[in-house]
Order: structure tokens, then C-alpha cells, then sequence
């Protein structure tokens, strides 16, 4: 079986191998043997089955319903670049429904980095990204990012937690518009806002399966 705790460990694994590469000075011997040892895992990995997911209508309702109830989400989007805990790369970002809100926590580690000791503005903008699109999910409606606005007021540090909070400012017909504010304790980091446009989920599905 491809998904489920078996991947979830070694997709953990994977990051933090990720982390510590690049945070750590390694000798060249250390690099060799990395080296070495990586291509017999991508061999490894090449010699199995292409993944293919295609999410069925089903997948979609049970996704949208299960983020309408309060507290910490599971297992969605799991192999998101932003909070996947099914994806080697993922920032591995937590969310969770509060009211109307998406909250949305992240830590970004050295593989996160921009400037020198610095999150990087790019993938932060991929949080509140992901984050609105998720709001956009509670109200049981696909929709995809048309325009996304960030205005950032200060740098995100790095190896501490940062707070997004995402909701719904204003809806017309198949137009949301969203907003965000991120945080570092009380510091504000970024504001934003953004236009999602409502799609068919049904045709979503069937443009997938004829890729």
C-alpha cells in the first residue's frame, strides 16, 4: 500500500534529512557517503509504480465536509508543498479550523530560507495561499487562485512558529475574496489578500482523468 503511516514516516524521514543538510557543515567524506546512499534509495524508489491520484467526487465531499467542524485537520492534502505529511519537500504546516478562520501554523527551517537567516517570502506567500484556499474549501466549494496580493511588513525568522490566519472578506457568485494577516507572536509579518473563482468539481475531475 503507497499511502497511509508507512509513507507518512518516511516522507518524515526525508525532511528531516532535508533540514539537517542543510543546516549542518559536512565533510567530504560525510557527502560522499550521502551521496552514495541516496542513489540506492532513488533506485529503490524508481523501481516501483508511477503514483498516480486522481481524487474521485467522493474524495472532494468528504474533504470539504470534515473541515466544517472546529479543531486540528488530519491527513488532507498530504502531499501539498505546504503541509503535506505525505511529501519529502513539504514545509510541513499544520492547520486548523477556528470560527470562520483557517489558522495555519508553520516553522520555517533552513531548506526555507531566502535571505541570509530569513524565511523566504516566496513560500510564505505559498502558505497564505494555501491557507484561503482552504477557507474557501469550508464553504464546501472547489476553487482555484486567481489573484493573490502580499504585502510584507516584516521578515519571517527562521525555527520559530509563524501564524496565518485566513477568512472569507466577500462573496460574488463564483468570486471569493479572501484575506489573511501572519504573525510571529505579535509581530506582524505579512498581510494579504486574494480572489479565488469557483470551478464545476465534476468537470474538475474529468479534465484530471483524460491528463
Amino acid at each position: 500500500m503507497s499511502d497511509g503511516p508507512d509513507r507518512t514516516r518516511a516522507a518524515t524521514r526525508l525532511r528531516e534529512l532535508n533540514e539537517e543538510f542543510v543546516a549542518r557543515e559536512l565533510s567530504d567524506a560525510d557527502l560522499d557517503l550521502i551521496e552514495e546512499r541516496a542513489a540506492q534509495l532513488v533506485g529503490v524508489v524508481r523501481r516501483a509504480d508511477v503514483r498516480r491520484r486522481v481524487p474521485e467526487q467522493a474524495l472532494l465531499d468528504e474533504f470539504r465536509v470534515s473541515l466544517l467542524s472546529e479543531g486540528r485537520s488530519e491527513q488532507h492534502l498530504t502531499g501539498s508543498v505546504v503541509s503535506g505529511l505525505d511529501s519529502p519537500v513539504s514545509l510541513g504546516a499544520h492547520f486548523w479550523r477556528e470560527g470562520d478562520e483557517i489558522v495555519m501554523v508553520a516553522t520555517f527551517t533552513p531548506p526555507f530560507e531566502g535571505a541570509p537567516g530569513m524565511g523566504h517570502g516566496g513560500v510564505l506567500a505559498a502558505v497564505i495561499d494555501e491557507a484561503m484556499g482552504l477557507v474557501v474549501a469550508m464553504h464546501q466549494v472547489l476553487a482555484f487562485t486567481a489573484q493573490l496580493d502580499v504585502s510584507y511588513r516584516s521578515p519571517v525568522p527562521l525555527n520559530r512558529p509563524v501564524t496565518t490566519r485566513a477568512w472569507l472578506a466577500r462573496r460574488e457568485g463564483r468570486k471569493f475574496t479572501l484575506a489573511a494577516v501572519v504573525r510571529c507572536d505579535e509581530t506582524v509579518l505579512s498581510e494579504a489578500s486574494g480572489l479565488f473563482i469557483s470551478v464545476d468539481p465534476d468537470q474538475f475531475i474529468e479534465n484530471l482523468a483524460t491528463r
